[in-house]
């Protein structure tokens, strides 16, 4: 039983987010929000600057009026290490972006790939049998998320371009325990143009510079996540939106991924209205976030 299983109107809570750097964290702005919306008075949401070393010794002395922790950079590793407990996504995944006190220790779950599902059905419209295999850029955390949101979405094929292959074989080893079929690709080697108007969908996990000279081929995805959002517009943002075609961003993602970390907290459906219109405000609404 989770500590949230318990949880009350009215009861003080806590929970927070741990990273290095976390100060520019929009997960305050989420939870925080969340809680308001469904009446728990005295919930708090912190920023907490933890790296990935210092994460154990962190979790390990609080107490029990804490919810739950969202985890980020550089610690989704760590958590899941620390975990005594874990979600099979969070396993595939292998890491962890939250964690909840159950009984005994904590369960590590990976929200991202929630987030990653839920921004494509919701700000481009990803459906259920969609032709081809799902595309990522990159072979960091968030691609191995990426490609466990390709399982859920029911694709059978995914294809990983990386510079170093070899980097790529966690994610593509992740991919294959998922029961995809899995091609890594160097870089160099990527006809990106056929890439893109092949995918199914097209997850871009890298910085906005490394695609800069591939924008005009990769504008021709028919479904395409950039999780670059900050500074706003991305140049592959303003390339879509000059073509008429919608895009999904990494504030959709964190949206997203931020539902399933407050109904495990709270024990409540995540009031996604009250969240979705939190978020916006706090980005300058620059994002319709839609939800589905």
């Amino acid at each position: 039983m989770t500590v949230a299983d318990s949880a009350a109107v009215g009861t003080a809570r806590k929970a927070a987010v741990l990273g290095k750097p976390v100060t520019h964290s929009l997960s305050p702005v989420l939870h925080q929000a969340a809680y308001d919306a469904l009446g728990l008075t005295g919930w708090t949401y912190e920023r907490h600057e933890v790296d990935a070393d210092g994460l154990a010794g962190f979790v390990s002395g609080l107490g029990p009026e804490w919810a739950g922790l969202s985890v980020t950079m550089p610690g989704k590793r760590a958590a899941l290490e620390f975990a005594t407990e874990m979600t099979p996504r969070a396993a595939a995944v292998g890491a962890a972006n939250t964690l909840v006190p159950i009984d005994g220790g904590w369960r590590a779950d990976c929200t991202d790939v929630a987030g990653v599902v839920g921004a494509l059905r919701a700000a481009v419209g990803f459906g259920a049998g969609s032709p081809g295999p799902g595309v990522v850029l990159g072979a960091g955390g968030t691609a191995a998320a990426a490609v466990a949101a390709f399982a859920d979405l029911g694709l059978a094929e995914v294809r990983i371009v990386a510079r170093d292959p070899a980097r790529a074989e966690p994610t593509a080893a992740a991919a294959r325990d998922l029961g995809l079929d899995v091609d890594v690709v160097r870089w160099s080697d990527v006809d990106w143009r056929s890439l893109a108007e092949k995918s199914a969908a097209l997850v871009s996990t890298v910085p906005s510079e490394a695609v800069s000279d591939r924008i005009a081929d990769l504008v021709h995805a028919p479904c395409l996540l950039d999780v670059i959002y900050h500074p706003w517009p991305t140049p592959l943002a303003a390339a879509r939106e000059s073509s008429g075609r919608s895009l999904a961003t990494g504030l959709d993602m964190l949206l997203h991924q931020a539902f399933g970390q407050v109904e495990q907290f709270t024990g409540h459906a995540a009031p996604r209205e009250a969240m979705r219109d939190a978020l916006r405000a706090a980005t300058g609404d620059i994002l319709p976030l839609p939800l589905r």
